[in-house]
């Protein structure tokens, strides 16, 4: 699943070819995704687009009159094409721009989203989201706040949008590699020292991932098509059985709250 840095990318790539331009159609060729396609996406029509924000994974165009929310889910992409190119398979939502190009949402699975909501209106999935990990707003005495009294494993209290946005299953086990914390370390355990750190490589890790384009393990691809390469630096996640890059110990993998995990032993021993 494309996490923040995918997201992130994608919103680099496309916002130079949508801010500024007006909507002039949107074609919707299925009812529904994760959820059905609501009608009222059809008001941005004739709408100028004012800007391409980010909010946790979800992109949203911003015009004066509404939003459109897109969420990728696990396969979605977003390509910037001439209006002429032919749809393809799993094309689903075309938002064809005045300058003759068409923003074309594409998802084989369909687990992602297109929603709309009105200027002024807090969408129901955008409602009770933690601060963005790379703002000012996550912290350590914020991170320090939350985890008062929590039995909760790191690794799975990273991973809560609740708490902080964007730290998907990629992301957390790497900057808790990079912060020598164990995933399964309950998180009001932690020492000062150990939040100010693990705090720091989330916002480092995401950062790098964002440089480098995100991260291309199956799905995701950025605008113009290229892979991202953070797979490149990765430490941990995906390499079970492979020796630790900095003490050549082996990489553990567990699932941890159904999702795999991975860590290396000596790195980041369990206290």
């Amino acid at each position: 699943m494309p996490e923040l840095p995918e997201v992130e990318t994608s919103r680099l790539g496309i916002t130079p070819h949508l801010q500024g331009q007006t909507i002039k159609a949107i074609i919707v060729r299925v009812e529904k995704l994760r959820w059905p396609i609501p009608q009222e996406l059809q008001l941005l029509v004739g709408q100028r687009i004012q800007s391409i924000r980010r909010r946790a994974k979800y992109l949203l165009i911003d015009t004066p009159t509404g939003s459109a929310i897109i969420h990728l889910g696990m396969s979605g992409s977003l390509r910037v094409l001439d209006e002429s190119i032919s749809v393809a398979k799993h094309d689903h939502v075309d938002l064809i721009l005045d300058n003759g190009k068409v923003l074309r949402y594409n998802d084989p699975r369909k687990f992602g989203s297109w929603l709309y909501a009105a200027v002024g209106v807090d969408h129901d999935v955008l409602a009770k989201l933690g601060p963005e990990p790379l703002t000012d707003t996550f912290n350590a005495e914020y991170f320090s706040e939350k985890t008062k009294n929590k039995k909760t494993v790191v690794k799975q209290f990273v991973m809560n949008n609740a708490v902080v946005v964007g730290v998907g299953n990629i992301y957390a086990s790497e900057s808790l590699f990079m912060a020598k914390i164990h995933p399964k370390t309950p998180v009001g355990e932690l020492t000062q020292p150990q939040i100010l750190r693990l705090v720091s490589e989330i916002k480092s890790v995401l950062a790098t991932a964002i440089k480098q384009g995100g991260t291309t393990l199956k799905d995701f691809n950025q605008v113009d098509g290229k892979p991202g390469y953070f797979a490149q630096e990765l430490h941990v996640y995906g390499r079970a059985g492979k020796a630790c890059l900095i003490c050549q110990s082996l990489i553990q993998e567990e699932k941890i709250g159904q999702r795999n995990t991975f860590w290396c032993e000596t790195c980041q021993p369990y206290k």
